[in-house]
């Protein structure tokens, strides 16, 4: 297996992407190969710095980067064997099992759509996120920011393949999938929501357990979170400004290290053909360290391959 990482993506790039795949090969599988996609001249030399030896990862050179404020569109359509296109190139035929990059999130995206594109059915791929339940484990939220606005049958669609991502990847039978709303009668929320709720209501490929609201986040009452990507959006940055803040006053809990977005890595984008995650662009080493091994954990389980067998419209 070879999970592949944009090397030359993120705000501290490729410094600390070198640094975080260090800390990730002492916990990958020895037949898993860690594939850095970027400028060699530039990747090399730290490997050395960073003890790396040779046959521990593989390079894939290219001259061409994304920066962060580029158009994503126009960026990838003139810069194909960019850090982030070649990425694409090598999900696309099979050569890597999983793509991650802390670069250009608008470029992750569009590229997962044009060039892997959707898993036939899906109306809409969204980006999930994970909140600490205070039980252990981590619930699923989805969507985190992909679309802003949910159609009913998107936000349906988005509890079917949270769910898959629950049980595959964090081993819950029967995932519990709440719908973020106003209230808990099926009659709040706007009409959009009121009429997702009628439809979850009736799917049958779902453990639908009715209206959640902001409060449920962090209980066992749902392992699965619906919502449209704006608001959830709005709710993962303030489960990351929470950690912020107590890191501010030193406040120390075991519970609340679990908002440090470190100790995920990365959001997949889920719905697609392949395995993707996009991370922070101001991640550290260890935030790369995290989302390589979450890349690991969804090529394993074949996360899209088993979104794709057990959609039926």
């Amino acid at each position: 297996m070879k999970i592949a990482l944009d090397a030359m993506g993120g705000d501290y790039a490729p410094q600390a992407n070198i640094e975080g795949s260090k800390l990730a090969l002492a916990d990958l599988p020895s037949d898993v190969e860690l594939v850095l996609i970027g400028n060699e001249t530039e990747i090399r030399p730290l490997l050395s710095e960073n003890g790396i030896e040779e046959g521990e990862v593989s390079i894939v050179h290219t001259d061409e980067f994304i920066a962060m404020g580029e158009h994503p569109t126009k960026a990838l359509s003139q810069k194909p064997n960019s850090s982030i296109g070649k990425g694409y190139q090598l999900l696309k035929s099979g050569e890597i099992s999983a793509f991650c990059g802390t670069g250009n999130t608008g470029a992750m995206h569009v590229g997962a759509m044009f060039s892997i594109r959707s898993i036939e059915g899906i109306i809409r791929p969204g980006i999930a996120g994970f909140v600490p339940k205070e039980s252990g484990g981590f619930g699923v939220i989805l969507d985190v920011g992909a679309n802003a606005e949910c159609k009913p049958d998107v936000l349906v669609q988005f509890g079917i393949i949270g769910s898959i991502y629950s049980k595959h990847v964090y081993g819950v039978e029967s995932p519990k999938v709440g719908l973020m709303n106003l209230g808990e009668e099926e009659q709040k929320g706007s009409l959009h929501t009121q009429a997702a709720h009628q439809l979850f209501k009736v799917n049958d490929k779902i453990n639908f357990i009715g209206n959640i609201e902001g409060r449920d986040l962090f209980n066992d009452k749902a392992d699965v979170i619906v919502c449209d990507g704006f608001t959830g959006n709005v709710i993962l940055k303030l489960i990351e400004s929470i950690y912020d803040l107590l890191q501010k006053r030193n406040f120390e809990d075991t519970y609340f290290d679990r908002f440090n977005y470190e100790a995920i890595g990365g959001s997949p984008i889920l719905g697609i053909n392949g395995n993707v995650l996009i991370g922070h662009g101001s991640s550290t080493p260890l935030a790369i360290r995290s989302m390589i091994l979450q890349a690991y954990d969804m090529a394993k389980n074949d996360i899209h391959k088993k979104i794709k067998e057990n959609l039926d419209f």
